[in-house]
């Protein structure tokens, strides 16, 4: 677990306080591909609670956030079909940084650098907390979901896959 006192200043947290949405600050040894089973781990919670922001494109290259459970991927097949897209593959790290101003593995769907359309796993509303991504490597807050709900009007979508 890491050490420092004070959780770093991001626009996602800026957003947060902005819209006055509670959360809870979370710091963590980040590892490089350790994705959310290393956040889980190092702060000892479940993978389900971690949600993580996937940064994706439509096949006209149009961007597009998905907020998936940690222990599970994301059926493009199946996401696809509930936009009305004919296709829905991951952005390259580049053009996620470009359209959201997060360096990937520290992406937030709070405060980004352009109003994307955002998705959520309908199962992540059953859950009383979840952990997501404060917008810096290293750094999750916790919030209830209904907050996402009302700050960020995400559509619900079912396409979580087992990993």
């Amino acid at each position: 677990m890491k050490h420092e006192t004070h959780a770093p200043e991001t626009p996602a947290t800026a957003f947060l306080r902005q819209h006055r949405v509670a959360h809870s600050n979370h710091l963590y040894e980040y590892e490089e591909h350790g994705g959310t089973r290393v956040s889980a781990r190092e702060l000892n919670i479940d993978e389900h609670a971690v949600v993580k922001t996937l940064v994706m494109e439509d096949e006209a290259g149009r961007p597009l956030i998905v907020l998936m459970h940690g222990d599970r991927k994301v059926s493009t097949k199946n996401l696809a079909r509930q936009i009305g897209a004919k296709s829905v593959s991951p952005c390259k790290p580049e053009a996620a940084q470009r359209h959201t101003g997060y360096l990937v593995g520290g992406t937030s769907p709070f405060g980004t650098k352009k109003k994307l359309p955002v998705y959520i796993e309908k199962t992540i509303l059953d859950l009383p907390l979840i952990y997501i991504n404060g917008g810096r490597r290293g750094f999750l807050v916790g919030v209830q979901p209904h907050e996402i709900v009302r700050v960020l009007q995400p559509t619900q979508v079912e396409c979580g896959l087992v990993d």
